[in-house]
C-alpha cells in the first residue's frame, strides 16, 4: 500500500508510472456479466441474501468443481463470502481456539499472519526454499494446529502438484491439524492445471475468489468449501459477522462464470506477459527466482544488488518510474532481499516497464558476486 501511494503521488506530479506493484487484474469484470447485472438492478431491488449466499451461485460453484477438477461437490458445502478475506476470517474463527499454532510457508500473503494475530492465534513461519519452489514440506506440520498452503501462491506464483498436495493433506490428518488451501488464483496457470485440495481430501477447507481469474476485485465476492460438519458453525458466524455478501456482487459472479471466452483471453495476456518477463529479467541480472506456474507474479531474489528491498523499490520508482513491491510484507525475516513484480496489466505496459527496469539495472553495481 505504501508503494501504491508513492506511485499515485508520482502520477499526481505528472509522471508516467508503470504499475508492477498491483496484485489485481488490469481488466474489468466480463462485459456480458456486467450487462446482465445492470438489467437486474434496473428491474428489482437487491436486498439481503441468506448468510451462506445465493443458492443458485452455490450450486454453480459446486458444478465448477466438477467441470474443472472432476470433483462431485455437494452445494451445501459451499459458502459464499465477502471476498476471500471474509472466508479467511470465517475459517480461522471456526477452526482455531485462542493461541492455536498455524503454519505459514514463507514467503506468503501477509494478511494470513495479520488475521491470525488479530484473532489471538499464533502464526508459525515455515522457511521454504527455491529448490522446493517456495512451498512448505510435510515435515513442517509437526506441532501445528493448522497449515495454510497456497497455489498458485502470492508472491511466488508456484503450485503444489497432486502428490505434494496429498502428502501435505496426509501429514495434517496424521497430526490432527486443519488443512486450509488458498486457491484464489486458480484458472490463471501456464501449461499445467492447478490442483485443488478437494481432489485429495474431503477434510480440507478450500478458499476461492472471484477477484483474480474472474476480474472482480472490487466486487468483494469469494467462497469457501468446508467439510460437511463445519457448515452450520460457519453459517452462524457468517450471519453475525457479515449478514451476507454483496447481493449485486453475487449476481455478477454468477454471470461471470459463464464468460469463459473473455476470461481465457485475459489469461492469454498474462501468459504473454509472463513469457516476456522470464526472457527479459535474467538478461538484466535478475535471474534468481522460481518460474511462476500461475498467478501473475515473479518473486525475485535481489540480494546480488541490495540488502534493503524497500529502499531498492523506492529507487526503482524514483529513477525508472516503475512501481514494484518489496518482499518485507511477504517475509519479515528475509524479504529485505526480495522483490515482487506483477504482470497483471496490458502487455504494452509490461513491455515498457521491462524496458525502464532494464535501463535502471544497467547502471547498477552488484553488492556481492556469490
Amino acid at each position: 500500500m505504501d508503494v501504491m501511494e508513492a506511485a499515485r503521488a508520482a502520477e499526481a506530479a505528472g509522471r508516467s508510472v508503470i504499475h508492477m506493484e498491483v496484485g489485481q487484474p488490469g481488466t474489468a469484470a466480463p462485459v456480458e456479466a456486467r450487462a446482465r447485472l445492470a438489467a437486474e438492478i434496473a428491474a428489482e431491488p437487491l436486498g439481503y441474501t441468506v448468510a451462506l449466499g445465493l443458492p443458485e451461485l452455490r450450486a454453480r460453484i459446486a458444478r465448477h468443481y466438477g467441470e474443472w477438477y472432476g470433483v462431485d461437490l455437494d452445494p451445501a458445502r459451499v459458502v459464499v463470502t465477502a471476498g476471500a478475506s471474509g472466508a479467511f476470517l470465517l475459517a480461522f474463527t471456526a477452526l482455531f481456539d485462542t493461541g492455536a499454532r498455524v503454519g505459514l510457508g514463507l514467503p506468503c500473503y501477509p494478511s494470513y499472519r495479520h488475521i491470525l494475530s488479530s484473532l489471538a492465534l499464533t502464526p508459525v513461519p515455515l522457511r521454504t526454499r527455491l529448490e522446493d519452489r517456495l512451498q512448505p514440506a510435510p515435515g513442517d506440520v509437526a506441532g501445528l494446529d493448522g497449515l495454510i498452503v497456497a497455489g498458485p501462491s502470492n508472491p511466488a506464483g508456484t503450485m503444489l502438484d497432486r502428490d505434494r498436495m496429498a502428502a501435505l493433506a496426509g501429514a495434517c490428518a496424521e497430526a490432527g491439524a486443519a488443512f486450509v488451501s488458498d486457491e484464489i488464483y486458480h484458472g490463471i496457470d501456464y501449461g499445467q492445471r492447478a490442483v485443488s485440495a478437494l481432489e485429495v481430501t474431503d477434510e480440507a477447507w478450500v478458499i476461492g475468489s472471484f477477484s483474480k481469474y474472474f476480474s472482480m476485485t472490487g466486487w468483494r465476492v469469494g467462497w469457501m468449501v468446508v467439510p460437511e460438519h463445519g457448515v452450520r458453525q460457519v453459517e452462524r458466524l457468517a450471519q453475525n459477522m457479515f449478514i451476507c455478501p454483496s447481493h449485486a456482487g453475487q449476481r455478477l459472479a454468477l454471470h461471470a462464470m459463464e464468460c469463459g471466452d473473455e476470461l481465457a483471453a485475459n489469461v492469454a495476456v498474462y501468459a504473454e506477459n509472463r513469457r516476456r518477463m522470464l526472457e527479459a529479467l535474467p538478461a538484466m541480472g535478475l535471474d534468481r527466482f522460481a518460474p511462476p506456474d500461475g498467478a501473475f507474479y515473479v518473486y525475485l531474489d535481489v540480494s546480488r544488488w541490495t540488502d534493503d528491498s524497500r529502499t531498492f523499490a523506492a529507487e526503482v520508482l524514483d529513477e525508472a518510474d516503475v512501481a514494484v513491491t518489496p518482499g518485507v510484507d511477504f517475509d519479515p525475516g528475509e524479504g529485505h532481499r526480495w522483490l515482487r513484480l506483477s504482470y497483471a496489466r496490458s502487455t504494452a505496459d509490461i513491455e515498457e516497464g521491462l524496458a525502464r527496469l532494464g535501463r535502471f539495472m544497467a547502471g547498477r553495481t552488484p553488492v556481492e558476486t556469490s
